[in-house]
């Protein structure tokens, strides 16, 4: 690999771009919280939307699609492509919501839906839990992989003639050094533009993301020991190309004698009959939440909350998969004996990208990279800020100080993820022990806006019962919790917490009437679950119509998966599938366009 001065200059050229959107934002998000944590409540769908894609686009994404790919072929991603169904059911049931709510975060969503001290607490919890520790838990994961890319890239790598450092007695390597100043170049943009700026920069970079990841697709796939996609279905097995896993007796999700992903009827359950809906995942959450629910709420008004939610589902789905996977089926003929599957992406990029698109290439993951610290920070500051430091700290700043101490915040949270970074060697399981330790909490977090009876202490328990089970699991029975065993201890683990807050539920005081009749009329949401509050506030128009809601949730999952195979099967030559696929994605939007028009939209 020999990086000449064009590629310098483009890698360069995205950071001036990027810089100077926060630059120019700079002064509009000085206005107020509101302004630097939710743009001012007016971004429009197309920017809200591509910057949830782009949050979603981590430098680590196209490292776990090449594993999972080299693994078990194409099927091997429907680990995360199950998440599809949670994903429409925000959409449809919860987007609107969550712009008509008039929050910040959704951490304060618990101050205007509970009462009591146990509310006060759950949203300061939140704040600290989620906003803080689970969000350095991701932005660690984030850095691990933009150290093995630059590690791959440059591995004689020096800074200052050295490639180790000592600080504090933590050795740390010019990687992660390369790695802090790419945070630090974010923070700063981050913190002089506020969410504007990010939303934006977000945008920017996705499109040189995308643009990167469908070039190197393009090299890596005519490349002449590769041979074309003629060549990939000569030289790799039938069942890499196949769509669907296959259905296994066995008890645990693996890899047969033949390389197909099989999956058990127990993995079956837990990845498509539970996962989606029963665990707290960041940019997968039930019902939206986190930086998802930050870009809904910052929309332009309820219809580009709904599409921005939309296209975000449609582009993470059905747009972004195929150039990854290409690559990786590429990089499987290109590299068979590298062990780290995963950084064979990263090879392509070395050793097939000419002088120029190598840049672009390097200024694609940047910008993967970047877009997604920028969001999590941006996310976690206001929660910390909203949630934290102006409810229990200061309540009585004013705007410019909250935004100050906003600024100072967006430093801290990244360099306290550096540090983080330094105690991991690896994070594969990171996103399983999220999933089991959030197990069984989903339920509550979408039935909270449609029946009157949850309260805190429903949240509080399905938080807290999983701690309580993976130890039993784990040492009790001896079950390998976050490896072997973790999709029946996925079940197990989402089934006791569910027992856990129905219980609690059931055995606590309900919300006080007053805060459940201001939520009521204020987000409105409908349904069976308010009929007591409705029949109490009959002035009141509340969201109806749900089956046509159900439609579109059924419609729109159908839509995408159909465009996503249409698009693989065209890729592949298999042409007549391929716009059979495409013919029915088609229809599916049109059923869904003509059920949001205005005249057949009514109190949805």
């Amino acid at each position: 690999m020999h990086i000449t001065i064009l590629d310098w200059s483009i890698i360069a050229l995205f950071f001036v771009l990027s810089i100077s959107i926060g630059l120019f934002m700079s002064k509009r998000a000085s206005k107020g919280m509101n302004d630097f944590f939710l743009s001012g409540r007016k971004l429009p769908w197309y920017i809200a939307g591509t910057s949830m894609v782009a949050t979603t686009f981590a430098a680590d994404t196209p490292l776990a699609v090449t594993e999972l790919v080299s693994q078990n072929g194409v099927s091997g991603n429907w680990l995360w492509w199950n998440m599809l169904f949670g994903g429409m059911l925000t959409v449809f049931f919860f987007a609107k919501l969550w712009r008509r709510s008039g929050i910040m975060t959704d951490a304060e969503f618990v101050s205007i839906r509970y009462s009591g001290k146990e509310a006060d607490f759950l949203r300061g919890f939140r704040a600290v839990y989620i906003g803080i520790f689970m969000n350095i838990i991701v932005i660690a994961w984030v850095n691990l992989a933009m150290v093995k890319i630059i590690t791959v890239m440059f591995p004689h790598l020096t800074i200052l003639g050295v490639s180790q450092f000592n600080f504090l007695g933590i050795e740390i390597n010019s990687q992660l050094i390369a790695v802090a100043i790419l945070m630090t170049f974010t923070a700063v943009y981050s913190a002089l533009s506020g969410l504007w700026g990010v939303s934006l920069t977000d945008s920017f970079q996705f499109i040189v993301a995308m643009t990167g990841s469908i070039v190197l697709a393009i090299f890596a796939v005519n490349h002449v020991d590769v041979g074309g996609v003629a060549g990939l279905k000569e030289k790799l097995p039938a069942w890499a190309f196949d769509f669907f896993p296959t259905i296994s007796n066995s008890d645990n999700l693996e890899t047969s004698g033949t390389g197909l992903l099989k999956m058990s009827f127990t993995a079956l359950i837990a990845y498509l009959g539970v996962q989606w809906w029963s665990s707290w995942y960041p940019g997968a959450e039930p019902g939206g939440g986190g930086y998802i629910a930050q870009k809904m709420m910052s929309a332009k008004d309820e219809k580009n909350s709904l599409f921005a939610t939309l296209w975000f589902q449609i582009a993470h789905f059905a747009v972004r998969p195929w150039p990854w996977i290409i690559a990786a089926m590429s990089a499987l003929i290109l590299y068979p004996d590298v062990t780290d599957k995963g950084s064979t992406y990263v090879m392509l990029i070395r050793d097939l990208m000419p002088s120029g698109l190598l840049g672009l290439l390097m200024a694609a993951f940047l910008a993967a990279y970047m877009s997604t610290i920028a969001s999590q920070t941006i996310w976690g500051t206001s929660y910390i800020i909203n949630d934290l430091y102006k409810p229990y700290i200061n309540k009585t700043a004013d705007e410019k100080k909250y935004v100050k101490v906003s600024r100072i915040t967006t430093f801290l949270l990244m360099f306290l993820s550096i540090f983080v970074t330094t105690q991991f060697d690896k994070i594969s399981d990171a996103w399983k022990f999220v999933l089991a330790m959030s197990g069984g909490i989903g339920p509550v977090l979408l039935l909270r806006w449609y029946w009157w009876r949850i309260n805190a202490w429903s949240e509080i328990s399905a938080m807290a019962a999983p701690y309580f089970i993976f130890p039993v699991l784990k040492y009790g029975f001896g079950l390998d919790v976050l490896s072997g065993d973790f999709e029946i201890s996925l079940i197990i683990i989402a089934l006791w917490s569910t027992l856990v807050w129905v219980t609690v539920t059931i055995l606590t005081p309900q919300v006080s009437e007053e805060k459940l009749t201001s939520f009521y009329r204020n987000v409105h949401p409908g349904g069976k679950g308010w009929k007591k509050i409705a029949d109490s506030n009959p002035d009141i128009i509340a969201d109806s119509n749900y089956r046509k809601l159900f439609v579109n949730w059924f419609v729109g999952v159908f839509m995408v998966l159909s465009a996503l195979f249409g698009t693989g099967k065209i890729i592949f030559a298999e042409y007549g599938e391929g716009f059979l696929f495409l013919t029915l994605a088609l229809i599916a939007g049109i059923i869904i366009s003509y059920n949001l028009t205005e005249k057949n939209n009514t109190n949805i």
